[in-house]
């Protein structure tokens, strides 16, 4: 009997053996570009469990010959991280590159991640974390903007089957579309081991986009029987098919559901769908953190008072935590739903990003520049300007070449407040 589970069994051990990662796996993407070119590169892995983030991480390390060290933040303390710095700087002296991983980095707190930086900055360390958090929100802006952030994705159903086939030939089962007549028996080294379609096709369901519950499932199914089908997956996992699954497709789709139920003005609707997370145990603040962006993508100068609201509901829901937390989400969902609608600001600042991309090398007007010293004020910098509340120069602002350029709607100007 293999002790080693097979969810790491079958962990891949090239970038080409990784599937469902296509965006970032592949010619031109961004983690093969990242191996060819070489040179490690510090990276945040942002997705659910089971999606392969510290399949990559070691990935990595094989590929550029490291001595990889790899930590959790749940168990890991200053201790460790000491440690960690004490071998890098000996693999330092030995011309060995250093990558860690810290599996659930945003569970270290600001201080424990601020021992990174000084490494990081050196070189000393290529620093790879992964978490399941928004990095924005959980992950210190030094240490984020040290790293490329790489979102990795919740397998698709697809992709999954593809994981679990290949299980099944790693493990000699085969895939038997007509269903055996014979009783199941306990499995054995020497009997022919075989699985129904339909049961993979459960297997993958059931994952919600996580590879390794699906290897799991399909591993407690094999010590059952050696004849598995959909009703022995039914049996070996002790549950039917989610109605709600934290780390898959149902995930997205809540969140998405109540975010456009606000936009309708639907209370009904936003109040269900709110309970179906809540009820689920989503993250409160994740919750709470999509109606801040709400209150400005959506509401916008029509609710000036939204934003406010939802940042004040953000910072409640963090001190008071659940189940109270719940009546906190709901008074800012309501009344986000009933708001004015106005999406004036995000398309303005939509424009203005496309605009900025494409224009980035224009100068800026010389009368708009900072005139520092008198021989800039003598070549026109400043030119015109006073410091007073309200003052206009009947000139264009923008670069000549984009000069009359609309990017505010100014119908937005008659909004209600």
């Amino acid at each position: 009997m293999n002790r080693i589970p097979l969810a790491e069994r079958m962990r891949p051990q090239k970038l080409q053996e990784v599937l469902g990662q296509e965006q970032i796996i592949g010619k031109g993407k961004i983690l093969t570009e990242i191996v060819k070119k070489g040179e490690p590169t510090n990276l945040i892995f942002w997705g659910p469990p089971g999606t392969g983030k510290t399949t990559l991480a070691r990935i990595i390390a094989k590929e550029f010959n490291a001595d990889f060290i790899e930590i959790s933040a749940v168990t890991s303390g200053k201790k460790d991280v000491e440690e960690v710095v004490k071998r890098a700087k000996t693999n330092w002296n030995l011309q060995i590159r250093t990558i860690l991983f810290v599996d659930e980095i945003h569970r270290f707190n600001k201080a424990q991640q601020d021992a990174f930086l000084p490494h990081v900055e050196s070189g000393l360390i290529t620093l790879i974390g992964a978490t399941t958090e928004n990095p924005s929100f959980e992950i210190i802006s030094p240490l984020l903007s040290r790293s490329r952030v790489i979102i990795v994705s919740p397998l698709s159903k697809s992709a999954i089957t593809k994981v679990l086939k290949r299980a099944c030939k790693s493990e000699n089962i085969t895939i038997k579309h007509k269903p055996s007549s014979t009783p199941t028996a306990p499995a054995t080294s020497t009997s022919t081991r075989t699985i129904t379609p339909d049961a993979l096709d459960y297997l993958a369901e059931l994952s919600g986009g996580d590879a390794r519950s699906a290897l799991g499932d399909l591993e407690l199914a094999i010590s059952l029987t050696d004849k598995i089908d959909k009703h022995i997956i039914t049996q070996a996992t002790g549950r039917k098919m989610p109605s709600y699954d934290k780390k898959g497709d149902h995930h997205y789709d809540n969140i998405s559901a109540f975010i456009k139920s606000m936009r309708g003005s639907d209370v009904d609707a936003t109040l269900y769908y709110l309970a179906r997370m809540v009820e689920a145990g989503e993250d409160p603040k994740f919750i709470a953190r999509r109606m801040v962006i709400f209150a400005s993508e959506d509401i916008g100068l029509a609710g000036n008072g939204a934003l406010s609201l939802a940042t004040a509901c953000f910072q409640a829901v963090e001190r008071v935590g659940m189940p109270e937390s719940g009546l906190i989400l709901s008074h800012t969902a309501v009344a986000l739903a009933k708001s004015k609608k106005s999406r004036a600001t995000t398309s303005a600042w939509y424009k203005a990003q496309d605009l900025a991309r494409k224009t980035m090398g224009e100068p800026v007007p010389i009368w708009l520049r900072n005139a520092p010293t008198k021989l800039m004020k003598d070549l026109g910098y400043g030119k015109g300007q006073k410091w007073e509340a309200g003052f206009h120069l009947n000139k264009n602002y923008l670069p000549d070449n984009i000069k009359g350029t609309v990017i505010w709607n100014r119908n937005s100007d008659n909004l209600e407040h």
